[in-house]
């Protein structure tokens, strides 16, 4: 049996290989973070669907991506069930919904690459695929709310295509990485020539992203600022417990105390388990304290409308050089978890469980950046800083990030690590520092070209205390948003369809 025999036997086997495959490629991202399967796994998926069917190509996409998601967010059951108390079967539908509807948009790309693209060639193994996979990563991203989780440009932060973010964001470093998994499969399947232009077209990718890492897109603006970075470590199933307000107020006053004095200090969000209306004197009194040593203090609350009633998870800030205290409202919720996007008598039902149901309201669009320590400070309330692209307004106006979490939903599992590659790669695109306070883990200080310079352990009360150097000027990202990188997947499937007519043209007879 030759070489071709082998592969038609393994690609024949397509279905039950790519969920197989999928899983693995969860495992490129944090916390294993085994880079090379970000490539070699989106490699084989595009070899088993080398004449597929478009039906056939459709389920292996579906079962690829499925198994990347089940094996990615397992965690979304954890938060559900073990800590929002929701009924197993209800957990189980709501994740596994999830992972169907992710998997639903790689089947459409494998449907569409099979139905209306030629089965081989270079166009399709360095443009239709690669583009396509990315479509599907930045629609996923934001249609129907969206779930900007598990871009294969997250796995990049340490590679010389995290070059691509400040230009093109995370989509342009899971093109670089979606091209070079495509020249993988030419090397493959292709032939003599097609094996040197892949090869070619790989390397040249990799060495334009060194080239772009090395360029130093913002500037230094003002004196480095000291910050200190609250972590209560308050377990998720105590934070809200009769009695435990007290102790958490203590605690969050006691970890800052020695620290008062540094131009920033931030705690994160909810840091105070309750109603911003009802603690208006301790967080008076917290406020002058900071003020009189010349802190700026940031912390993540709950507030409620008096004027319509509605609730809101908020950043408060209190700052020398603004005579009132500032809010930002988070603009973009967590379905299933601050609001509800159920029909009313599924609302009831709800409310008889015994479950969370009071939505939250979005904030404004538009909204001004916190002032801080002298400076101004782009805000995000937990996984709200996914939106890379929503976030750009505020970061023009702003010198510094700021991301305030509460990871504890999710305990010991792989989620929280992968939100801090998430805010790595804000910190990145936007040639920003980051101050990064979360509840329980990854506290954390992010340099603007993304690297940690400092976090605290998992689970355990501290204060991470740092410099951070604010900046100015902005990245190409920060200046376009996504639009470049859309246009270049639309060139990109514009010219390989283009090819496509050319071909059919010439065998017509």
């Amino acid at each position: 049996m030759d070489a071709a025999d082998r592969l038609r036997r393994v690609l024949a086997r397509g279905r039950w290989l790519a969920p197989a495959l999928g899983l693995a490629l969860a495992a490129a991202f944090a916390p294993v973070d085994f880079v090379p399967l970000a490539v070699l796994c989106p490699a084989a998926l595009f070899l088993l669907w080398h004449q597929a069917s478009p039906r056939e190509a459709a389920w292996r996409g579906f079962l690829f991506t499925g198994g990347t998601f089940l094996a990615g967010t397992y965690w979304l059951y954890h938060s559900i069930h073990l800590v929002g108390q929701a009924p197993v079967w209800l957990a189980a539908f709501l994740m596994l919904g999830l992972v169907a509807i992710m998997g639903a948009y790689s089947a459409l790309v494998g449907y569409v690459a099979a139905r209306w693209f030629a089965p081989r060639g270079l166009a399709r193994w360095l443009l239709v695929l690669p583009a396509l996979w990315v479509v599907a990563e930045w629609l996923r991203g934001w249609l129907m709310s969206g779930f900007p989780w598990l871009a294969l440009g997250y796995t990049q932060l340490a590679t010389p295509l995290r070059g691509y973010a400040p230009v093109l964001g995370v989509y342009g470093v899971s093109f670089a990485v979606a091209v070079t998994a495509g020249a993988l499969a030419a090397l493959v399947l292709g032939t003599r020539r097609e094996r040197i232009v892949a090869g070619a077209v790989a390397t040249s990718v990799w060495l334009a992203g060194a080239s772009l890492a090395q360029v130093s897109w913002t500037q230094p603006t003002g004196a480095a600022v000291s910050v200190a970075l609250v972590q209560g470590a308050v377990p998720q199933s105590l934070k809200w417990q009769p009695g435990q307000r007290e102790r958490t107020m203590r605690l969050y006053v006691d970890l800052t105390a020695p620290h008062l004095g540094a131009d920033i200090v931030v705690w994160p969000e909810s840091a105070v388990p309750s109603l911003e209306e009802y603690v208006r004197p301790y967080l008076a009194q917290v406020s002058r304290a900071a003020n009189a040593r010349g802190s700026s203090l940031v912390m993540g609350l709950i507030r409620r409308d008096p004027a319509t009633g509605s609730y809101f998870n908020s950043i408060a800030g209190w700052s020398r050089d603004v005579p009132h205290q500032q809010w930002y409202d988070k603009r973009r919720l967590v379905p299933f978890g601050e609001f509800f996007p159920v029909p009313q008598a599924v609302r009831n039902w709800l409310r008889l469980m015994n479950l969370p149901y009071s939505d939250f309201r979005p904030g404004n669009e538009r909204q001004a950046p916190l002032r801080a320590g002298g400076h101004s400070l782009a805000p995000t309330v937990c996984y709200e800083d996914a939106y890379g692209s929503e976030q750009l307004a505020l970061v023009r106006e702003s010198s510094l990030l700021v991301n305030v979490t509460n990871d504890a939903w999710f305990g010991d599992s792989t989620a929280p690590h992968q939100h801090l590659d998430i805010s790595r790669m804000r910190s990145l695109e936007s040639g920003r520092a980051m101050l990064r306070a979360t509840n329980d883990g990854v506290t954390a200080l992010i340099e603007h070209d993304g690297s940690v310079t400092g976090r605290l352990p998992q689970f355990e009360p501290g204060v991470l205390t740092g410099t951070v150097q604010p900046r100015s000027g902005s990245t190409p990202y920060v200046r376009a948003g996504n639009a470049p990188v859309i246009l270049l997947l639309a060139a990109a499937l514009a010219a390989a369809a283009a090819g496509e007519r050319r071909r059919a043209t010439a065998i017509r007879p």
